[in-house]
């Protein structure tokens, strides 16, 4: 971290607090980001961005303000922005409540996430290009996309309680693209790579190349498969498709500004509001978000409040038990802060986000699973989702599907739309496997402006009840 970052933090604390503030705390972040995007072997640009900045929250007079400045050159630009933002807080508001936050303890550390390979743009650039080759290399492929990048992150809070954390990390992603055409027909697969560490999150362990080939083979695969009628089944998931599904209707709704309805206008709310303590699954649902999971796109100490973090319970045994907090909604719900505050970068003020969150693993071997099913499907790897307000319906689509009769695989479908309500769909689960993993999300948006965040989500094989159907 820029040190001259650091020090015009510690002086914009204690600015404020003697201009009238109650409590500040200052987000000092630097960034660098250098990607490639290629196209069917081609090189279709090499980007390198660089940002740094300070994001200023701060409390008079019971109301929050916030502002950020963009590569700031001296302090009297901070004082301003200072000053504005009190003054913004001291405006008069009908009915105003005051802010309410938890106590928190104070925290005085650096950490250095490992980096076992450092990256670089070399190196995306020829892993980049070998990916490519072996997707074009397969039959019916007429487009390889492939898009590697990494990030060099360095974060400093400081706050008026006394806390000074600061956290580098970096996070390395390769997202892959394969489309197939044939007689009329076109398909598309994809994945995403990749986690925070060096080069090593995509070449270690399962190698990306072999990622490459696997989903050009399912692409070219896809063009004979076929379609299914709709039918209310079983199905069993895969851990990629869980991760989506996780996401969209466990993660967003135990958001506790959502379930208190501070998002209802914009992202929405929680269908199970006011439900902590009641059973919404049956006793094979177990939920957590845990943003220690080494590696994983969520994985931090400290979150943008300075809480330390820790794996929350959900959902245990089916039953609501938690939500995640920060400190003013734990006031309000008699809890403890989970860790879960984040922002996208300085720019904007931290919101409830995801970390990591999960449905927990099962005992079960997952062709045990697939063998009870006498008819149902298999479904495989995220898409695209579609749900509604308050996360009650929800239908997302996968990437491929294959029957299961009599507890074999057949028959390759394509097109394949699965669809529930939360609480029906939820109560049907009747087995998770033992082959738990965490998978990377880049895009998940909330708020107003949109912030997009990265993190995890995960699972494992899961067994319920759904509605399944082709969009052809």
């Amino acid at each position: 971290m820029n040190t001259v970052l650091q020090e015009l933090s510690d002086k914009g604390i204690k600015y404020a607090i003697e201009a009238g503030a109650q409590y500040c705390d200052i987000r000092a972040e630097q960034q660098e980001k250098k990607s490639v995007h290629i196209e069917n072997n081609e090189i279709e640009n090499i980007r390198a961005f660089s940002d740094s900045g300070l994001g200023i929250r701060l409390i008079k007079e019971g109301a929050w303000s916030f502002c950020s400045i963009t590569d700031p050159k001296s302090f009297d630009e901070i004082k301003e922005k200072i000053n504005h933002a009190i003054k913004n807080s001291s405006h008069p508001t009908k009915n105003k409540k005051k802010v309410d936050q938890y106590p928190s303890p104070t925290n005085n550390l650096k950490i250095d996430f490992p980096v076992l390979k450092k990256p670089s743009i070399d190196e995306l650039v020829t892993i980049g290009l070998e990916c490519s080759r072996i997707i074009l290399d397969t039959p019916r492929i007429i487009k390889s996309i492939i898009s590697p990048w990494y990030t060099v992150n360095s974060k400093y809070f400081v706050n008026s309680e006394g806390s000074k954390i600061e956290q580098n990390f970096t996070d390395v992603v390769t997202d892959m693209i394969a489309v197939a055409y044939e007689s009329g027909i076109t398909q598309s697969t994809n994945i995403t790579e990749g986690g925070r560490g060096g080069l090593e999150q995509i070449t270690n362990k399962d190698k990306i190349q072999q990622k490459a080939k696997d989903i050009s083979q399912k692409a070219s695969e896809l063009i004979l498969a076929k379609p299914l009628k709709e039918e209310q089944t079983t199905v069993v998931m895969n851990p990629d498709f869980v991760s989506l599904l996780t996401h969209e209707i466990l993660g967003h709704p135990s958001e506790a500004d959502r379930v208190l309805g501070k998002e209802m206008a914009w992202a929405g709310g929680a269908w199970w509001k006011g439900k902590i303590g009641e059973k919404i699954g049956s006793e094979n649902l177990n939920v957590f978000d845990d943003p220690t999971i080494k590696e994983s796109l969520g994985w931090y100490y400290f979150d943008d409040e300075g809480i330390e973090t820790k794996k929350t319970t959900l959902v245990e045994n089916g039953i609501l038990i938690n939500h995640m907090q920060n400190r003013e909604t734990a006031q309000i719900f008699n809890a403890t802060p989970t860790g879960n505050m984040r922002a996208t970068n300085y720019r904007f003020m931290p919101l409830i986000r995801m970390a990591c969150t999960c449905i927990g693993n099962g005992d079960r071997n997952t062709d045990e699973i697939i063998k009870e099913v006498k008819n149902g499907y298999l479904i495989s790897n995220m898409k695209i989702p579609s749900i509604d307000m308050k996360r009650y319906n929800w239908s997302i689509s996968c990437q491929y599907a294959q029957k299961i009769e009599n507890g074999e695989t057949t028959d390759l479908l394509r097109d394949v739309i699965v669809m529930g309500t939360a609480p029906e769909f939820f109560e049907s689960i009747d087995a998770c496997g033992n082959d738990f993993t965490v998978r990377p999300i880049t895009n998940c948006g909330k708020g107003d402006p949109m912030q997009s965040m990265i993190m995890g989500n995960g699972g494992p094989t899961i067994r319920g009840t759904a509605m399944v159907k082709s969009v052809n």
